[in-house]
This record gives C-alpha cells, sequence and structure tokens, in this order.
C-alpha cells in the first residue's frame, strides 16, 4: 500500500504518479469538496444551487511556450485557453481570473502588455473578469501562473468518473491541428510537409496551435442536457486524456482509427510526410477538444439535438469493461493495444 502511495526515493518522477501520490498523501477532504484532486477543476460547493470550479495552469518558457514559434500575444491567449478549456471539460461557465508572472530582467514592457493582450482576448469571449495575480522576476525565461474560477449549477457538472460500459465515445472538433501547427513553426520536421500545402491550409493549422478554441459553448451544452455521463478535455492528446478518463471511470475503452475526425489540412500534411494521420490526432496536445461519453440507447436524440445545436461532435469509439484495456480498431478490421503516446512531463516526448 506504502509503494503505490509514495514514489521510490530513487524512482525517476513521473506526472501522474506524482499526481497520485500528492492526492493520496495531502488531498483534503471535507463536506464542501465535491471534487478535489484529480478531475480538470476542482468542484467546491458554494450554496444549495450552485458550485464554484477552480483550476490552474503552470507555464514554463521552453516547456509551454518558445519565443520563437510564437508573439506574446499568442502565448498569452494560449495560456488563457488552456484553463478556459479546463472550465469547458466540467460544463461550467468561467467567470474570474488571477495572473501570476515572472518574466526575466531583462523583459520588455511591451511584452508584458502584448501577453495580456492575447490573453484577456481569449477571455473577453466569455466575459471573464481579471480580480488579481501577483508579478515576480525569474532568473531563466518566462514564468506564467493563472488561475480560472467559474461556476455551475448543482447536479450538472460532468466529471472524469462517470463513463459506464456499452457508453459512446465522442469528441467535439478535429484532432492533431495543433501538434501540426507547432512542426510548421518549428520549421523542423515540418519543412518537407509544408511544400505540400496550400496557404490556407498552413494557415488554418498555425492557427489552430497558436489560437486554439476553448470549447466553453460546447461545454455549457453538454452539462445542461441529460445524456453526457463523463468529460475530458484534450490538452495532452487522445491517447493520454481518454486513459485518465477511463481509470477515473474504472472502464476500458475501443477506439475506432478510421473514425477520428482530421482536418482536411492535417490529412494533407500527413500525407506529404509519409506518416497516417491518426498519430497526430492520438498523440497531438493542445487541441482543447471535448471527449466525452454518451450512453449508446441515447445516441438518436442526442446527435439530433447536437446537430440542431451546430455541435461539431463525432463518435469515435466505445466504453468497454476495465478488463479489456484501452485498444484501437485498424481501418482493416484489426484490433490493437492502444499506444499511450501522448504527451507527459518528465517522460520523453513520443
Amino acid at each position: 500500500m506504502a509503494s503505490s502511495a509514495r514514489p521510490h526515493a530513487g524512482s525517476k518522477m513521473r506526472e501522474f504518479e506524482l499526481i497520485r501520490t500528492l492526492k493520496t498523501r495531502y488531498g483534503a477532504t471535507h463536506p464542501s469538496i465535491v471534487r478535489g484532486i484529480g478531475d480538470d477543476a476542482a468542484v467546491i460547493a458554494s450554496s444549495r444551487n450552485r458550485y464554484h470550479l477552480l483550476t490552474t495552469d503552470l507555464l514554463a518558457e521552453g516547456v509551454h511556450f518558445d519565443q520563437r514559434t510564437a508573439a506574446f500575444g499568442d502565448i498569452g491567449f494560449r495560456a488563457a485557453t488552456a484553463n478556459l478549456s479546463d472550465i469547458a471539460a466540467m460544463g461550467g461557465a468561467p467567470e474570474y481570473l488571477l495572473v501570476s508572472l515572472a518574466p526575466p530582467r531583462d523583459a520588455r514592457g511591451r511584452q508584458v502588455t502584448q501577453f495580456y493582450d492575447g490573453l484577456m482576448a481569449a477571455c473577453r469571449v466569455h466575459d471573464v473578469k481579471l480580480i488579481g495575480g501577483d508579478t515576480s522576476a525569474s532568473r531563466d525565461g518566462w514564468f506564467v501562473n493563472i488561475t480560472l474560477i467559474g461556476s455551475v449549477r448543482s447536479g450538472h457538472v460532468l466529471f472524469r468518473s462517470g463513463a459506464r460500459p456499452g457508453d459512446d465515445l465522442y469528441v467535439t472538433g478535429t484532432l492533431g491541428d495543433s501538434r501540426v501547427g507547432f512542426q510548421l513553426l518549428q520549421r523542423r520536421r515540418g519543412a518537407a510537409g509544408a511544400r505540400f500545402l496550400t496557404p490556407r491550409h498552413r494557415r488554418f493549422l498555425i492557427q489552430r496551435h497558436l489560437r486554439p478554441t476553448a470549447r466553453v459553448r460546447e461545454g455549457r451544452w453538454l452539462s445542461t442536457v441529460p445524456w453526457a455521463t463523463s468529460a475530458i478535455d484534450l490538452s495532452d492528446g487522445l491517447s493520454g486524456d481518454l486513459r485518465h478518463l477511463c481509470t477515473q471511470s474504472g472502464v476500458g475503452a475501443l477506439v475506432e482509427l478510421s473514425a477520428l475526425p482530421i482536418s482536411p489540412a492535417c490529412r494533407r500534411y500527413a500525407l506529404a510526410v509519409k506518416r497516417d494521420p491518426a498519430t497526430f490526432a492520438l498523440a497531438g496536445g493542445e487541441d482543447y477538444e471535448l471527449l466525452f461519453t454518451v450512453p449508446t440507447r441515447q445516441r438518436g436524440p442526442f446527435e439530433r439535438a447536437s446537430a440542431r445545436h451546430r455541435m461539431r461532435v463525432t463518435r469515435v469509439g466505445t466504453m468497454t469493461p476495465a478488463k479489456e484495456g484501452l485498444r484501437m480498431t485498424l481501418p482493416d478490421g484489426r484490433q490493437r493495444k492502444l499506444p499511450l503516446s501522448s504527451y507527459e512531463h518528465f517522460r520523453p516526448s513520443p
């Protein structure tokens, strides 16, 4: 029991093992804490009819962003989107923002202003108000910490833990675009494929990386209808985030690779670099789409309602008993174990 709650002193640190350890050893319990460590946001009971949602993200230069591939306005926009997406995954409305910023000593005032301009451009769409934060100085690179507070009606929160075997697995939007957009900006692995893209496709992919959309409208709608049983946002990639949802729900999953929604631009790039576009969809993080489940018996009503509300959703698989693990069906009908190819801190990138 002790070994599962505390990593071996000599072992290498793993992100999600660390989170589990912190939850086991230090996670608080209280009647007001509806959900603590382990979901997209913490859920605190604030009244009989309303819950607070709280989420935070720490962003470090060289890990989460790079000045060579993103302007400060884009860095701010993406930082806000990461938190907005967490609130969206819980079905909530984002409301208040706190920002702590530690620039290096040679930073310029205009860089800080551009960062906040981008940050608030993402937040203003959802009427999020900046209410505080902190400033410091860094000896090496920029550090940003954002805390976002939202709310949701009690009884309408979307958790990672509600999926059941037999539920359909859905995703919003398209997958893999942000990863390809980042490769294009790096001008390394993406250089060869870029020659085969139209200017419109190139702009689309880069914009999907620099200015991603938080699916707040979709998340709030899902929380108001009676069908969604669980949800998570895709910040680390489908193969990894699906694992989190399955772990919290105690289920397995079978993903249909041929069903994954992939944009024409991403497909064209994959063809140019001789890669299966599904690999970008499985591994690509920071698309900030929503992954969620709906009981199979509700498929018809759910899909008709989502179409009426102009929600772009795609059924990509089925939830299975936990003993079956996470698997994928190849286009030729064969089944394989779903590889873990998503991003994780303290582990080399795939």
